[in-house]
């Protein structure tokens, strides 16, 4: 079998305290995993890579009471530890007063917290009541410890309607680093398909949070930012002849709670599942992954693009997707609908 030449390994060991509407993992259960499972996860894939690093969530980052042992561990198991990635727990942040100067000795400059509007709004699509007072604490700690707050606000036609409350949040912290998106359209957020933005929706953003957004994404336009209408995406890709194969000496690799094992380019669904970890073992994992044997690779794989898109796609749809996202949206779309397990 070919040796990776990296490896990043992401184990759900303790969950999630939101169910975000816009999340592409879902909402699947996570937690009841140990320190010593950590170590088990790290040696049963490192052998397969020149560089392994393991990661101890994949969903909301320092969540676990123990977060500051299990950076340590995380760094003791991998060959190169990457810098704390530019996000944090608003959960703990809000609770735990060491936490963001924890984060500021790591060297953590700048942070993104992300809103859908006002507090009720933002408490609903985090699937949390208290999210937003808890990302307004955040915002501030996070300032107090010279570490920039860096806002997303997602979009579509209902939280469109509260973007200007972002914008006053904007300014209320004098925040110069902000930007909008749609987010894709996979996992938890393929539920709000018919929610999804479209031309009219990019005409109601308010000007401080497009001028940011322009700017973050290097942008002319929004329509640059947000892509193309579904309608026209569908006619360019309808009888694209196009397959591709996910196979990468670079991968990323979830392991869930139950040690079930997914590739990293979708969520951690069944039509992902490459095996599970305990029952199957690392080597034949691997091999399914480099022969593309979980049902969505094989898809991907021997399936052209044109026929899923007009299998699942809408020629008159108007809602905006990057194609990237659109493809992925396709594709999640048809392994739901087309694959039995």
């Amino acid at each position: 079998m070919q040796k990776l030449k990296s490896l990043t390994l992401w184990v759900d060991m303790h969950g999630c305290p939101n169910r975000c509407l816009h999340c592409w993992l879902g909402h699947g259960p996570g937690g009841g995993m140990d320190e010593g499972d950590l170590r088990r996860a790290a040696g049963a894939f490192r052998p397969f890579a020149e560089e392994f690093e393991i990661v101890s969530h994949y969903r909301e980052p320092d969540y676990a009471e123990n977060y500051r042992a299990l950076w340590d561990l995380e760094a003791a198991l991998s060959d190169k530890k990457m810098p704390h990635a530019e996000l944090m727990s608003v959960w703990r942040a809000a609770r735990d007063p060491d936490y963001v100067p924890w984060l500021r000795r790591l060297g953590l400059k700048a942070c993104q917290l992300t809103l859908f509007g006002g507090e009720a709004m933002t408490d609903r699509y985090t699937g949390r009541k208290g999210a937003y007072r808890d990302i307004l604490r955040g915002i501030e700690l996070l300032l107090e410890n010279d570490i920039q707050p860096r806002l997303q606000a997602f979009v579509n036609q209902e939280t469109i309607a509260e973007m200007h409350l972002v914008e006053e949040l904007l300014r209320t912290y004098n925040i110069e680093h902000a930007f909008a998106h749609q987010g894709s359209c996979t996992g938890a957020a393929a539920e709000l398909y018919d929610v999804w933005p479209t031309p009219e929706t990019l005409e109601r953003m308010p000007p401080l949070l497009t001028a940011l957004s322009l700017k973050h994404w290097k942008a002319k336009s929004l329509r640059k930012v947000f892509g193309e209408t579904e309608q026209a995406l569908y006619k360019k890709l309808a009888h694209s002849k196009s397959t591709h194969s996910f196979v990468t000496d670079t991968p990323y690799i979830f392991v869930d709670h139950k040690w079930d094992v997914y590739p990293n380019n979708g969520g951690p669904f069944p039509h992902w599942r490459l095996g599970n970890l305990k029952r199957d073992g690392a080597r034949a994992i691997m091999e399914r992954y480099f022969n593309e044997r979980s049902p969505a690779q094989a898809a991907r794989r021997s399936v052209p693009l044109g026929g899923m898109v007009r299998a699942c796609g809408d020629p008159d749809s108007r809602k905006l997707f990057v194609q990237s996202d659109y493809e992925d949206y396709i594709l999640e779309k048809y392994c739901e609908r087309e694959i039995s397990l």
